[in-house]
């Protein structure tokens, strides 16, 4: 799958089968959305082209929400998916002054080489959001585009959404939210150096690199960790340490029965069970003592549900 970095990178192009949105998670909406979009390009022998954006239009407007995946988490699912290009773009000032109608006309039509289009049933577009499908069905009649309305999927009964599954994360449901996306939750990363406090109380942790403001999920969690080739159990936080004065959220995970070294190693954390919330504790000590709790309550997780 071809990355296209912005409009100004976008080769011209003979037409394109596409879909816009921020595909946060790529849950079972956006996978029949994109399914879709992949056998339509097939159909007309044409790139399927997915747009999305680097600052989400949330973000940009001061109403960032925690994100379900990474980019590059993103990326690698539309790919299995079997889009032929993403392009990214950076929504800022300029890009959200853009009239609906410009939109259209200036980049999809002329830019991007659009015949035939799939958007959500939520979809707005253009300056102050006028931009809907209806707008989109009124151009595609003049110029030489089909476009096709994907309704919402439902789940015993509501509505698979972004927000829906981060509802879910933080009730700590990962059952339903693995329904949701089609998949356990995970969070994937580097493995980077930290304070390496850990080892000193008999835990040594792994740090995770997420690279993350807001978090959709928080506090103590009974994690599978795959490494390589390998599956592990162990337990993981995910806060801001406030028993250690910290001020960034960070992701650390401590592997039951590992003891090599592995910084720099890419690895996936796949969440199956929330023990508590972070906390303050009084000590390290009394910090040591909850681990400890922690640990013993995953490790009888991981024997009582083993997969």
């Amino acid at each position: 799958m071809e990355l296209i970095r912005g409009l100004h990178n976008l080769k011209k192009q003979p037409g394109c089968v596409l879909t816009i949105g921020n595909f946060d998670g790529v849950h079972l909406g956006h996978q029949e959305l994109l399914i879709k979009l992949v056998s339509k390009s097939k159909k007309m022998g044409l790139p399927s082209l997915v747009i999305s954006f680097s600052v989400t239009p949330e973000t940009f407007f001061g109403r960032p929400k925690a994100r379900l995946s990474s980019f590059r988490d993103k990326h690698l699912f539309l790919k299995s998916l079997g889009v032929d290009k993403h392009l990214l773009v950076r929504f800022n000032k300029s890009f959200s002054e853009i009239s609906a109608a410009s939109f259209i006309n200036q980049i999809l039509v002329q830019k991007i080489g659009i015949k035939h289009c799939f958007i959500g049933d939520d979809f707005r577009f253009g300056k102050d959001r006028l931009g809907d499908f209806s707008m989109l069905k009124n151009a595609s009649d003049e110029n030489n585009f089909t476009i096709e309305k994907i309704n919402s999927v439902l789940l015993d009964g509501r509505r698979v959404s972004s927000s829906g599954v981060r509802g879910l994360l933080s009730e700590g449901n990962f059952i339903s939210a693995e329904k949701f996306l089609g998949r356990p939750f995970s969070i994937s990363g580097k493995v980077a150096h930290g304070e390496k406090l850990g080892r000193t109380i008999g835990f040594p942790t792994a740090n995770i690199s997420i690279h993350r403001k807001l978090s959709p999920v928080l506090g103590v969690y009974s994690v599978l960790i795959q490494l390589k080739s390998k599956t592990y159990n162990g337990v993981c936080n995910v806060g801001k340490r406030p028993t250690l004065g910290g001020s960034k959220t960070l992701l650390e995970v401590f592997i039951f029965d590992f003891n090599k070294e592995i910084y720099g190693e890419y690895v996936t954390i796949i969440f199956k069970q929330k023990c508590r919330e972070e906390e303050k504790f009084e000590s390290f000590e009394a910090l040591k003592k909850q681990i400890k709790k922690d640990v013993e309550k995953s490790r009888l997780f991981f024997q009582s549900n083993i997969s």
